[in-house]
């Protein structure tokens, strides 16, 4: 996929992407209310740029970069959406990942966030449930030449115990409980993102583990997050 078309400076074999960097560091500044303006470094905001171009190349040619942010949930096939990149963001601010953190996302999809997460921390472990959006991810990354992360066909609802504990998880579709097994793959000072309830009452988590056995947790904002695949559910109650 060239420049052509997607309303960018044209510079390498995917763009130069500085005007879409920009226009994205403008709009997303302005984010949901009551948080912090962000400021992201330019070698966020040019992976940001890039991989919504690579991601949506295939899936939606037509549309730019910069309506792409816009738009939010770009379809990716198999009944899934990315994320809005808004979101996405959003979600960066509040991990607030070190060069040395180790990440857990439970979700693939596109890899654009994989993407993402990978250029702020030391190593990402990605677990996608579906093997076509497995693939896709897959290609993306490899394109895009992110050698830092493991991505493996699985199911990530319950977290990954075996590899843990992380720095930091993701969930990048909603649960309408948070599994306590999640929180225990924490490590201490670890933070878990997480988008909590069911239509049309969902809160953005972000969960801190202070210490063995203890997490706090603090809502960040409502939004609507399509459901997690096998996400726990609240027990039912019988008569």
């Amino acid at each position: 996929m060239g420049g052509a078309g997607l309303g960018i400076v044209v510079g390498t074999e995917y763009g130069d992407f500085t005007s879409s960097r920009d226009f994205a560091q403008g709009f997303l500044r302005r984010g949901p209310a009551g948080l912090s303006p962000m400021i992201f470094p330019n070698t966020v905001m040019n992976t940001m740029a890039s991989i919504v171009a690579i991601a949506i190349g295939a899936k939606a040619p037509s549309i730019t970069v910069n309506q792409a942010i816009l738009a939010g949930e770009i379809p990716i096939g198999e009944g899934e959406a990315m994320m809005a990149p808004k979101i996405e963001a959003r979600l960066l601010q509040a991990l607030a990942l070190r060069k040395t953190d180790r990440v857990l996302e439970v979700g693939t999809g596109s890899g654009y966030l994989t993407a993402l997460l990978a250029r702020c921390a030391a190593h990402v472990h990605s677990l996608e449930i579906r093997p076509g959006l497995a693939a896709f991810g897959r290609e993306n990354l490899e394109r895009f030449g992110a050698d830092n992360v493991t991505l493996e066909v699985g199911d990530g609802a319950r977290g990954d115990p075996k590899r843990a504990p992380y720095d930091a998880i993701v969930l990048t579709g909603s649960t309408p409980v948070l599994p306590a097994v999640l929180k225990e793959q924490l490590a201490p000072g670890g933070r878990l993102f997480a988008v909590v309830g069911e239509p049309p009452v969902m809160v953005a988590q972000l969960v801190t583990c202070t210490a063995p056995g203890a997490c706090g947790t603090v809502g960040l904002f409502d939004t609507v997050l399509a459901p997690l695949v096998n996400a726990e559910r609240p027990p039912r109650f019988t008569f």
